[in-house]
């Protein structure tokens, strides 16, 4: 049997593998080790490791390696303590492949640490560009480090071979984003039932904001919850469901900003978590999506759902015709706002696959390591 650690860092990295996690469950020929790091084992970012176990799944490792603190060194501590926590998971696991996604800090952290192992790497969800964070060096790195590569389109596709080289190009496949497996076949909640979980009622017009911090253009980050907070102050017809921000530089900050606005505006509600399907479930009911997060740009285009993109963080993925970019000002947010309300519904369209990216992600890895 074959062994095969899976990593994952938080909720929303989760939340996209489970499809392909169920995939392995009962698998004769590969064992899948499920290893928690990152945000998943802290209270402050919701203990979201237990919502995979809540999913049926054993976990095998739990590592805690977040250091508290948003500064610029916190994270850099994280980092060094999450690659010498992973070391001996690399030195006595005899693992034969390693599944990494995205583009995370503490994800490139737990990688870098196995490459003295010379255990083969498979990244998901490469290619990408996010020009307004640091997550774009780390998703270069892991895309470097990797020997197996899956993307989910053709331009993704591109460019990654442009980094690894055309000689490898073979080892590279679009099947398209695995997220939309998991809106494919989600039963979404009931508003009645979300309502039930979550005490908040999708039957009134709502917007779904996630913002984080720009880890690039740090300095900035102070101005931009400022002007964000104007905006959303002035948004008082709708009901503003907030999902807290990652663990990223300066991401405590924003968070305190959002949890003080949330106390103070009756309109206003704070989430550190929702869960899968109930985060799909709030972006299905939700009139409209506004931040900067990556779920605007693949799961929403699945519905499709109006995307207000703000700033630079996501800078350079694929815009598809439900996303309107904005700067981080209070009068760009508010024109944007009206630009949706005025705007006819959108036309359904086909960007990130027919929802089988996971059969195919294991069928391909199945292949690539059992055969003879």
């Amino acid at each position: 049997m074959k062994r095969i650690a899976l990593l994952t860092s938080s909720r929303a990295d989760y939340s996209i593998y489970y499809p392909l996690i169920t995939k392995f469950k009962n698998d004769k020929e590969l064992e899948l080790d499920i290893i928690a790091f990152g945000n998943h084992n802290s209270l402050l970012y919701g203990n979201s490791a237990k919502k995979i176990e809540e999913d049926g799944f054993e976990i095998k490792y739990k590592i805690d390696g977040l250091v508290l603190g948003d500064t610029a060194e916190s994270i850099s501590d994280s980092m060094g303590l999450t690659i010498i926590k992973f070391s001996s998971i690399w030195k006595f696991g005899k693992y034969d492949l390693i599944i990494c996604l995205g583009d995370r800090f503490e994800m490139f952290s737990a990688v870098t640490s196995s490459i003295p192992f010379n255990i083969p790497i498979a990244h998901i969800s490469g290619g990408e560009i996010t020009l307004g964070a640091i997550d774009n060096v780390f998703r270069n790195s892991l895309t470097l480090m990797s020997k197996f590569h899956f993307v989910s389109t053709d331009q993704y596709k591109r460019q990654v071979i442009n980094l690894i080289g055309v000689e490898n190009k073979n080892n590279v496949f679009n099947y398209g984003a695995l997220s939309i497996d998991n809106l494919s076949k989600m039963n979404f909640l009931s508003t009645n039932d979300f309502k039930d979980r979550f005490n908040i009622d999708l039957d009134k017009k709502s917007v779904l904001i996630t913002f984080h911090p720009e880890t690039v253009s740090i300095q900035k980050n102070k101005s931009h919850i400022y002007e964000l907070l104007l905006a959303l102050k002035k948004l008082n017809k709708y009901q503003l469901i907030i999902t807290m921000p990652n663990a990223d530089t300066m991401g405590n900050m924003i968070r305190e900003k959002l949890i003080d606005f949330i106390r103070t505006n009756n309109n206003a509600v704070g989430v550190e978590s929702f869960g899968t399907i109930g985060y799909l479930t709030c972006m299905k009911y939700c009139e409209f999506m506004l931040g900067n997060t990556s779920s605007g740009f693949v799961e929403a285009a699945f519905f499709p759902k109006y995307v207000i993109n703000l700033g630079d963080r996501q800078k350079g993925r694929i815009i598809t015709p439900n996303i309107l970019n904005a700067e981080i000002t209070e009068n760009s947010i508010l024109k944007a706002v009206e630009k949706i309300e005025a705007s006819p519904v959108l036309e359904k369209f086909n960007m990130y696959g027919d929802g089988d990216t996971a059969e195919k992600i294991f069928e391909t890895l199945k292949m690539k390591l059992t055969v003879k």
